[in-house]
């Protein structure tokens, strides 16, 4: 199976990419299509035996264009065209409506003294128009035809119906039916056309914004690095760094690729992927990433992650991917637009049919018909909530935030519950033996265990301590309660009290361990099938942000919990600090998989872990959390990523998911008012009535309002 994203032309509301979408999904060879409005592209997954070729034929069959992997922007060219055409419609106004104002009009182009050439010029100046949003006409037909209406059908139609109406005038008036030159309704078509395409441009304008800060990912990494071979410094493309190459990088260079530094030191800012500003030291055996500012040294780095494989490239595929998943107030969005277009089209219709029935003008019946087909577009109400959520995954992806799912702003609204993994969260994990029972061969020999294990206790006791290796043969890793291997033919275990009672051993050191827990310290016991041969100590600081996030979290009235696999004693001085009240301890990964899926039934719980020993309770969680550990972002278990470690990081997301949503609430409230308050005016039997014109003006503004209201989201936030 493969995957590609393309870039598409032509989507102008959320029934366009619905209807691509749904297209998309039916055809063979396609495993998955995700269409997104607002970065104008699809995420397909597909089988081997299909091409790029040939998804680029569905999509033309949907009705659509594939620009392909890389767009080429056209703002320019479009721009360009608006300018002239903004022209061209103030020409058209003024000759068609001066003579209603008394504005001094060519004689040769006035209605009454010439209406021939009048009715010729306006005629020439709307196709001119036609031509123009002749893109418009056709999406909207083929999407008719494939039973997939959208905002181009309705405006398409319109505009249609309204040309011909007039054309048939206009072969009256060259025949000598001069009276007819009022019932001309050409600038209506080209005014439609002009108003649409003028606030596509503002649009897309401004919905780049949104994509920008996404797309800006991709040129953080350079174009070129320097390798080190046969001792010689080469520059090479970063398609020429393979995986093991020695990469030099100097002050003021930027990292190529991820790596691993193996000499020197020196200070970079990774403020493009962590959202910190401060200054990190790499020194060797640090880990590097692509893209990544070195302040003030050299160094030497192994590349471990190239291309596609990098850090940088998964965040923008886990961004993308992120802003591709709807949350379920968006699927509403999708569901309404669905049915909204064919509504609008039997409301036009009855209308139409119910002028003539009671003896209204043809023309009123006409205009009426056009104008709710053109006042009544989806395309506010589309933009309504994919807009603002682009906006503010890309808002935390430049904050330390990775969002992999977009259904994750909605959810965390819905969070009442948080449950907190301690150790390697709420404390460093970066434990510190600090007394024991035990011998310097009992230590050898525990040290030679634990460097097998990356658990946090193992990087504590090991702590990179140069010692006397012993050969461990059989090494075994059991979650939630220790290790063991064998050492000089004897079978050796290392865990806590739980390891313990399962292996039917009891504890000598009994008293010295209920001492030293009380200072908060954590017990591993050393032990063989026949008795426990030493007990070591370790001690685990408390994260200075616990506290803030804590308070917070409190603040906001949040129930709050700690899980731990820890003795009961140590987790309830890390809590009692801390001032969480509800406490779970010595529980085992199934035990803490377990209690979470007992408090979740309500889907209201989120869970914050390391990711190491708490995958299967993070994804059981209704929204998980968990900080970034070192480079592989892909393979972490949970929905929201912390870039740098800093808890209050969480604090900022409630308070950006508040916001955000906040933002949709008031897009969709106001995508619907519109719609309520100018379809009735739209129909023709109100004191109030619209006309053309004026729909596709209203309907141009009703986007930019949502475009607009979901920009301040950035202010906001």
């Amino acid at each position: 199976m493969k995957k590609v994203i393309l870039n598409i032309e032509g989507m102008t509301c959320t029934a366009c990419s619905l209807g691509l979408e749904k297209f998309l999904n039916k055809q063979d060879g396609i495993v998955e299509a995700n269409v997104n409005l607002v970065l104008a592209t699809a995420t397909i997954k597909y089988e081997d035996n299909l091409s790029i070729n040939d998804i680029e034929n569905y999509i033309k069959q949907a009705g659509f264009k594939s620009l392909g992997k890389n767009e080429k922007g056209k703002s320019k060219r479009e721009k360009q065209l608006l300018i002239l055409f903004t022209i061209l419609e103030i020409i058209l106004m003024y000759v068609s409506m001066g003579n209603m104002i008394n504005l001094p009009i060519i004689s040769f182009l006035d209605m009454h003294k010439s209406p021939v050439i009048y009715t010729i010029f306006i005629l020439f100046l709307t196709l001119l128009f036609i031509i123009y949003g002749f893109d418009i006409i056709k999406n909207g037909i083929l999407n008719l035809i494939k039973k997939h209406p959208n905002m181009d059908t309705l405006v398409g139609i319109g505009v249609i119906v309204n040309f011909l109406y007039s054309f048939y005038f206009v072969i009256l008036i060259i025949f000598g039916e001069a009276s007819y030159v009022h019932n001309l309704y050409f600038e209506s078509s080209a005014t439609i056309i002009f108003f649409v395409k003028l606030g596509r441009f503002i649009e897309n304008k401004n919905k780049s914004r949104a994509a920008d800060s996404i797309r800006n990912l991709v040129e953080i990494t350079p174009k070129k690095g320097i390798v080190k071979r046969n001792n010689k410094e080469i520059e090479v493309t970063i398609d020429e760094i393979k995986e093991g190459d020695i990469v030099i990088s100097k002050a003021g260079d930027k990292i190529s690729v991820d790596g691993i530094v193996v000499k020197g030191n020196t200070y970079v800012d990774e403020t493009f992927i962590t959202g910190e500003s401060k200054p990190v030291i790499k020194e060797v055996n640090s880990k590097v990433l692509a893209g990544s500012y070195n302040y003030n040294g050299y160094i030497e780095y192994k590349a471990t992650s190239i291309g596609k494989n990098s850090s940088i490239s998964k965040i923008v595929d886990l961004v993308v991917d992120a802003t591709n998943s709807k949350s379920n107030i968006a699927k509403f969005a999708d569901t309404v637009s669905s049915y909204f277009v064919p509504f609008i089209f039997i409301v036009a219709i009855i209308t139409f049919i119910i002028h003539l029935t009671i003896g209204n003008p043809f023309s009123l019946a006409i205009n009426s018909l056009v104008t709710i087909l053109v006042v009544a577009c989806p395309c506010a109400l589309g933009l309504a909530t994919p807009l603002a959520i682009v906006l503010a995954i890309s808002y935390c992806s430049k904050n330390g935030i990775l969002i992999k799912n977009g259904n994750s702003f909605e959810l965390i609204n819905r969070v009442d519950t948080v449950v907190f993994d301690k150790t390697g969260t709420l404390t460093k994990g970066k434990l510190k033996l600090v007394d024991g029972i035990y011998t310097k061969e009992n230590l050898t020999i525990l040290k030679s265990l634990e460097v097998n294990s990356n658990h946090p206790f193992a990087k504590g006791i090991v702590n990179d301590e140069a010692f006397s290796r012993l050969s461990v043969s059989n090494f075994k890793e059991e979650a939630g309660l220790g290790i063991n291997g064998t050492i000089n033919n004897i079978k050796y275990y290392a865990g806590g009290v739980n390891y313990l009672l399962k292996n039917k051993l009891s504890n000598p050191y009994i008293n010295d361990e209920k001492y030293i827990r009380n200072k908060n310290n954590s017990t591993i016991f050393l032990f063989t099938k026949e008795k426990v041969v030493a007990v070591f100590f370790l001690n685990d600081e408390i994260k200075k942000d616990s506290y803030k996030v804590i308070e917070s979290l409190k603040r906001l009235d949040l129930k709050l919990v700690m899980l731990t696999g820890d003795n009961k004693i140590s987790a309830s001085l890390v809590a009692n600090k801390l001032g969480i009240k509800n406490i779970v301890s010595e529980v085992l990964p199934k035990e803490k998989l377990s209690y979470i899926g007992s408090v979740n039934i309500a889907n209201n719980v989120m869970m914050v872990g390391d990711g190491i020993n708490d995958s299967p309770a993070l994804k059981k969680a209704a929204i998980s959390i968990s900080v970034f550990k070192g480079t592989d972002i892909s393979a972490d278990s949970s929905d929201i990523v912390l870039l740098r470690d800093d808890l209050t990081l969480i604090t900022d997301l409630f308070k950006i998911s508040k916001k955000t949503f906040k933002i949709i609430k008031e897009n969709l409230f106001w995508a619907l008012f519109y719609n309520i308050c100018m379809i009735p005016l739209a129909t023709g039997f109100l004191p109030v009535r619209l006309n053309p014109m004026i729909a596709s003006l209203a309907m141009t503004l009703s986007s930019i309002t949502v475009v607009l209201n979901s920009l301040r989201l950035i202010k906001l936030i």
